[in-house]
């Protein structure tokens, strides 16, 4: 029996979110060539690709009965749209409910439109009127599609580290960082801050297994 069904646009989340599972029953559903057509679409994600989307939900929520997990930010919104459920929410909760100012990372700018739209959401939901910084870092992506697990990581927890360390004023200082992409978890651990570094996979399959 599947308890629950994954979408990523990459294969290396298969182990990942495996290993997050604690004894559940995973099917997953990899498709980088989503991810590449949604980069390489200048107006986004085109008719197209929506419905293929589209279909590939519906179909898995048909045949398990269980609900299916974008794992992909990028895709996130039309996934959302067609029944799943977004990875990164919990995620964008938690953060906002932590009452100041948050600071969304990403490595792909394709990231940026729907995570600051989903964390704003957040935002509004908690009743949180601070700002949303960002700190985007395209050019540490090519680390990740060369499988650079530990300099990825490395060098986004340096980014980030170097980015607090700015602050100005309490004030102004975030009270919780968003890895805003899931191949971003590895930098979690690794943030020189007392500030809560929050990534999405474990976050959300620590809640979606506890409801089931």
């Amino acid at each position: 029996m599947t308890d629950l069904t994954l979408l990523h646009t990459a294969e290396v989340h298969v182990a990942t979110f495996d290993a997050l599972a604690s004894g559940a029953a995973l099917s997953h559903l990899v498709r980088p060539d989503w991810l590449a057509r949604a980069q390489n679409d200048p107006s986004g994600l085109d008719a197209e690709l929506r419905a293929e989307i589209t279909a590939a939900i519906t179909s898995a929520q048909h045949t398990t009965g269980q609900p299916v997990l974008c794992t992909c930010t990028t895709l996130g919104e039309i996934a959302e749209a067609a029944g799943a459920i977004r990875l990164d929410w919990p995620m964008m909760q938690m953060a906002a409910q932590m009452g100041g100012p948050v600071l969304l990372t990403y490595c792909l700018d394709s990231t940026a439109i729907p995570s600051t739209s989903l964390l704003q959401r957040a935002m509004t939901d908690a009743g949180n009127p601070h700002p949303i910084l960002s700190l985007a870092l395209p050019h540490l992506w090519p680390l990740f599609e060369q499988g650079d697990s530990v300099a990825f990581a490395t060098a986004i927890a340096q980014a980030i580290t170097d980015f607090l360390a700015t602050s100005p004023t309490p004030a102004d200082h975030p009270t919780a960082v968003v890895l805003a992409q899931a191949s971003m978890a590895g930098a979690a651990d690794l943030v020189d801050t007392d500030t809560p570094v929050l990534a999405s996979p474990a976050i959300a399959m620590q809640q979606l297994l506890t409801k089931r």
